[in-house]
């Protein structure tokens, strides 16, 4: 037979107080003495007492619980920014909830989790500013946060400056003396990716210079080494600005398999930070984004509207930090093996072919 489950009532009869202490306990803890607030607690522990979200969304409640729509978690920085919100969500006592968009989009991701009866949401999808302000309209007077979204949408986001960011990594490479610079971007349809290829735009033609080359992937691995392949019987530039550390380790390899150096023959610079980026061969010279701090912020913004704490003012955007590690260097005037580079990238441009069939 199944053992019953235990009650509010079994906790409050434990512990020699009323229901509706226990009720305060869970739902509004600072209102308790901390005196009788720590000996229901210790109750609740002992007996394995797990609140019924259900039941208190039936009655109204709040379920103590937070959405995130988000974007493939296969990608890393999508994953560690999860991974962050789940913890601190934690910490604050919340559940978290995610929901991934698929062919509905946004938009059916925040129906899904709508659906859950989520008290907040985080957005973390890449939406320009008309499909973040219809989002947030669509979300029927819940708290939202949005973490990828242009800086000047009339939305509450969280999210990191695009223009610190993508510019050190850009004046990284010029303060080296690099000036024939590639561009490897993230899709079009990304705010992010967008934002980042016109600030180096902007860097690059305050010094008089265009790109060597604009070349766009997935933000897959495989994207970035695919987009290397492409240049085949082009002549390489001496560096590589890339939108995000997982094209830059595709990149990587691509570059690799032709027997270049790396920072000598081209340099490469990444960005997110992800926490693989330091183990990469070489470890890679990337633009750092604290997920950690993505996380425990939005979540404390969140938690601190619904619980009725004043909120600070809208978050201003957070200051990437650029970590130089082994993949950049001065131009070598000698750049050896760039005479017999066209030739290894058709021979790998062949190669993938066949994979691919």
């Amino acid at each position: 037979m199944k053992a019953r489950s235990v009650t509010l009532a079994d906790v409050a009869s434990a512990a020699g107080v009323s229901y509706q202490t226990v009720s305060r306990v869970l739902n509004h803890p600072a209102s308790v003495a901390a005196r009788t607030r720590t000996k229901v607690e210790a109750v609740m522990a002992e007996l394995n007492y797990v609140p019924n979200r259900v039941a208190q969304q039936l009655a109204g409640k709040r379920s103590r619980t937070l959405g995130l729509a988000t974007s493939d978690l296969a990608l890393l920085a999508p994953a560690q920014i999860a991974s962050a919100i789940q913890h601190q969500a934690s910490v604050r006592d919340y559940r978290l909830v995610i929901a991934m968009a698929g062919p509905a989009g946004a938009e059916g991701a925040v129906h899904e989790l709508m659906a859950q009866r989520v008290d907040a949401l985080l957005i973390n999808l890449p939406l320009d500013s008309e499909q973040a302000s219809a989002i947030a309209a669509m979300a029927d007077n819940l708290p939202c946060l949005f973490l990828d979204v242009p800086e000047e949408a009339p939305v509450a986001c969280c999210q990191f400056s695009v223009e610190t960011g993508a510019r050190q990594g850009a004046e990284h490479l010029l303060s080296l003396g690099h000036r024939d610079i590639a561009l490897l971007n993230g899709p079009a349809h990304s705010v992010a990716a967008r934002a980042r290829y016109q600030v180096w735009l902007s860097v690059l033609q305050e010094h008089q210079l265009q790109p060597h080359s604009v070349l766009t992937g997935d933000w897959s691995a495989r994207s970035g080494y695919q987009a290397i392949i492409s240049l085949a019987g082009r002549p390489l530039p001496g560096a590589l600005l890339v939108a995000n550390d997982q094209m830059a380790l595709g990149a990587l390899r691509a570059l690799n398999q032709t027997g270049l150096r790396i920072p000598g023959d081209i340099s490469v610079v990444g960005y997110d930070d992800t926490a693989e980026s330091a183990w990469y061969q070489p470890p890679l010279t990337t633009v750092r984004q604290d997920m950690q701090q993505l996380g425990k912020c939005s979540v404390d913004w969140l938690v601190n509207r619904l619980e009725g704490e004043a909120p600070s003012e809208p978050l201003s955007p957070f200051a990437p930090r650029l970590v130089v590690r082994d993949t950049t260097a001065p131009p070598d005037s000698e750049r050896v093996g760039i005479k017999y580079l066209a030739g290894e990238l058709r021979r790998l441009a062949h190669l993938l072919e066949g994979q691919q069939k």
